[in-house]
């Protein structure tokens, strides 16, 4: 088979060349269907649980808000320029810093997405045995159980994989999945809204924090979650519809509406449910000890599943940018077996610095592409220059101010100040015409 410098092997490698229009089939309520459905997570609960004794629930409430919108705007401007573009994640890095280059961001979004998926089937294994446990007694509890219910789920998104993802999107999680999960939310939302009232509103909401995190390290704590959903924006926007219908706004405007109601509300559950718990509780014993809970916990596993989904097909689609003689499905089978055996042999609870060194790299890493791309050109054709070295030095200062900032200025958070920084010395440096080494065509409609 040919190899990627060649004609032939651009042809056929999927990430990077332009998805054909015929192929173009989301519309405003797939993109916000998905997005949305993406955005309900145990994990999201988890991290709003962790706020509220750091920083109070006014402040607390201030930064999901806020860091919410301006994550989730960050993941509808990435949603655009894969609409607009018609490219995979992996054929922005190319546009963007050049098609050797490149391969690095690729690979770290390759190694991040397999810790996520197996992130989820650990969470998803938890979950099922604490419904287990409450259901059926402790036979879900041991070694045996753990490897039982891992396989179970991993062998559910093998059969997923197995299938179409368009399909799975349109079918599943806009006309099945996201209206039940909204059905569990809210009667979630309404037990932890009962027992607060119960408890005295007034003081859940005048609740102080210990003050080991400041507002701004709880803001890049909220950004950190739609953060990392950005290496992945681009593999399903791409599937959007560009007629007057359907087109970049919808792309835009469902993605941003989607993942930032899902995210505000899932942190906000989250800050409702450790409000009420007992000491030393656990966030998912908590939920199934409320009315209705093991229902409620049950469908949002479910629709964790598409999370992990997400994960392996977005790093099955980087990882056949760089090895496209296989397809994107093969990968995507492969990726997830692995994931698959690391959640039966590795320990995956240390979810916050995760999060952080993943936004140290990807929060500059999209800087970059956002201020080459992202202001009003359009992304043509993957190829020219090998290395790009002004965008691949602005993204690699800007891992290192990230990181400084976190040292040594942590009251200013890091970030905005990184994202802003990376972003505009990306935008002062971009081509001035089409045409030059970096293979963009600019296009002003």
């Amino acid at each position: 088979m040919a190899h990627d410098d060649n004609n032939e092997s651009s042809r056929a490698n999927e990430a990077l060349t332009p998805l054909h229009a015929s192929k173009r089939v989301f519309g405003w309520h797939d993109h916000a269907s998905l997005w949305f459905s993406l955005g309900v997570g145990l994990l999201v609960m988890q991290i709003g649980a962790y706020l509220v004794p750091a920083v109070g629930t006014r402040d607390a409430a201030i930064a999901i808000v806020l860091g919410s919108c301006l994550g989730a705007g960050l993941l509808a401007w990435t949603a655009r320029l894969g609409c607009e573009s018609g490219l995979a994640s992996a054929g922005l890095m190319h546009a963007t810093y050049g098609s050797a280059f490149a391969r690095l961001p690729v690979l770290l979004n390759i190694v991040q997405l397999v810790g996520w998926t197996t992130f989820e089937l650990v969470i998803m294994r938890e979950g099922t045995q604490a419904i287990g446990q409450v259901a059926f007694g402790a036979s879900l509890g041991s070694f045996w159980g753990g490897v039982l219910t891992t396989l179970l789920w991993g062998a559910v998104l093998l059969a997923l994989l197995a299938g179409s993802m368009v399909k799975l999107v349109r079918r599943f999680v806009s006309r099945f999945g996201l209206p039940l999960v909204v059905l569990s939310l809210l009667w979630l939302t309404w037990q932890f809204a009962t027992r607060l009232q119960a408890k005295g509103l007034d003081a859940f909401w005048a609740r102080p924090g210990d003050g080991s995190m400041g507002m701004f390290g709880a803001l890049d704590l909220v950004i950190a979650m739609p953060v990392s959903w950005l290496p992945l924006v681009a593999d399903y926007a791409r599937h959007g519809k560009r007629s007057a219908a359907g087109g970049l706004g919808s792309a835009f405007s469902g993605t941003w509406i989607g993942y930032a109601l899902a995210n505000i509300w899932c942190y906000a559950l989250g800050v409702m449910v450790v409000s009420v718990a007992e000491p030393g509780v656990s966030l998912v014993t908590a939920l199934l000890l409320a009315q209705g809970g093991l229902v409620a916990l049950g469908l949002i596993l479910i629709d964790e599943l598409d999370n992990a989904y997400g994960d392996v097909y977005s790093g099955s689609v980087s990882t056949h940018s760089l090895l496209p003689r296989w397809s994107v499905r093969r990968w995507g089978l492969l990726l997830a077996t692995l994931c698959i055996a690391l959640a039966l042999v590795l320990p995956m609870h240390t979810l916050e610095p995760f999060l952080l060194l993943l936004s140290s790299v990807f929060v500059p890493l999209y800087g970059v592409i956002l201020g080459r791309l992202g202001s009003g050109q359009a992304v043509v054709s993957v190829g020219g220059r090998q290395v790009d070295f002004g965008a691949a030095l602005i993204w690699i200062a800007g891992i290192a101010a990230y990181h400084a900032l976190a040292k040594w200025a942590p009251q200013f958070g890091s970030a905005l100040p990184t994202l802003a920084a990376t972003f505009v010395l990306a935008w002062l440096s971009r081509p001035s015409r089409a045409g030059g080494a970096s293979a963009l065509a600019q296009s002003r409609g």
